[in-house]
């Protein structure tokens, strides 16, 4: 239990939304609605129609409690229609992803004390330690580590707030890119549809590993640590979506197939029991597959669990080209 010397003033900023349901039934019912890209799906990013306005919630929180936590509070103490999802608590569903002052992340590993300007916390703006990313930093940020003792991948961090942003606020809004259902609930129909149409589940060869003699030893799809090494990391993927919500073209509303699609293919692409790399690859080797990506790298800043994806879209990218 903490004492009231530790608790701080906090102001969750919330862009709350409610849609007007008979406008999107006239839309869907009409024949003559625009065709929307078959990977893009534009049409369905498109502005839902309905009532949008900002909404201030205050609290009394704890520096380490996470965004989500205070969402929690404000949901069963304060306003319980505010909407947004949430599943697991601990950065392993990805279902609550959102933009907090504008950086796509996931609410349950970011912490009061990341997001805020430190004014509201400690007097103290963020950015004026002279050190930089200090050790305290590191070991302080809310991230898991999933990963990047093994394969030397960059870790996410949360940005360190402007020095003129309103003390003791946090921005929260929908996750970019996508159309909006309610509140802070985005819908990612269209980011699942996109890894679905790119078959995201193993195609053996049906070659199985023999002996030195030629004889089957095992009826096993065997690999060596180095093969397995080649695509591990893309399995952490949970397909929460913020990379494409940092990803310029994909939350900009252009026809791509998305960062989050591109990883699912790598990782079947890297896989030495899959049979259907050079399918896949035919797949994706598109106007709106990797030829629309722009190589910003802006996709692997926030992802919750480690990977590198902007490396990953280059290393998927020159394998369809040198094909």
């Amino acid at each position: 239990m903490s004492n009231e010397n530790d608790m701080v003033t906090v102001t969750l900023r919330v862009h709350r939304f409610t849609p007007r349901a008979e406008r999107e039934n006239r839309r869907s019912s009409n024949p003559f609605a625009r065709k929307s890209s078959p990977f893009g799906d534009s049409g369905a990013r498109r502005r839902t129609r309905g009532k949008q306005w900002t909404q201030d919630y205050t609290l009394r929180v704890r520096p380490e409690d996470t965004v989500l936590d205070c969402l929690l509070t404000v949901k069963r103490t304060i306003d319980p229609t505010l909407a947004f999802r949430y599943s697991c608590g601990h950065g392993m569903c990805g279902s609550d992803a959102v933009a907090i002052n504008g950086t796509p992340t996931l609410l349950c590993t970011s912490p009061v004390s990341a997001w805020v300007r430190q004014g509201g916390v400690d007097g103290e703006a963020a950015g004026d330690d002279p050190a930089g990313d200090s050790a305290a930093d590191d070991a302080n940020d809310g991230f898991r580590r999933t990963g990047d003792t093994l394969f030397n991948l960059p870790v996410s961090h949360a940005p360190k707030p402007a020095a003129n942003a309103e003390p003791g606020v946090i921005e929260l809004s929908p996750l970019p890119g996508f159309p909006v259902q309610r509140d802070l609930i985005a819908d990612i129909d269209p980011m699942l549809d996109q890894i679905r149409k790119l078959k995201p589940y193993l195609q053996a060869k049906g070659e199985l590993k023999t002996t030195p003699d030629g004889k089957v030893n095992v009826f096993e799809y065997l690999q060596s640590p180095a093969e397995l090494a080649k695509y591990e990391m893309l399995t952490n993927c949970i397909a929460c979506g913020v990379c494409e919500g940092s990803c310029p073209v994909f939350a900009g509303g252009d026809a791509f197939i998305g960062p989050a699609a591109l990883i699912a293919a790598s990782r079947f692409v890297n896989d030495s029991r899959d049979g259907k790399a050079l399918e896949r690859m035919d797949q994706i080797d598109t106007a709106d597959g990797v030829a629309a990506c722009q190589s910003v790298r802006a996709c692997g800043r926030q992802c919750p669990r480690g990977i590198d994806v902007g490396e990953e879209m280059w290393q998927i990218i020159a394998k369809v080209r040198e094909r």
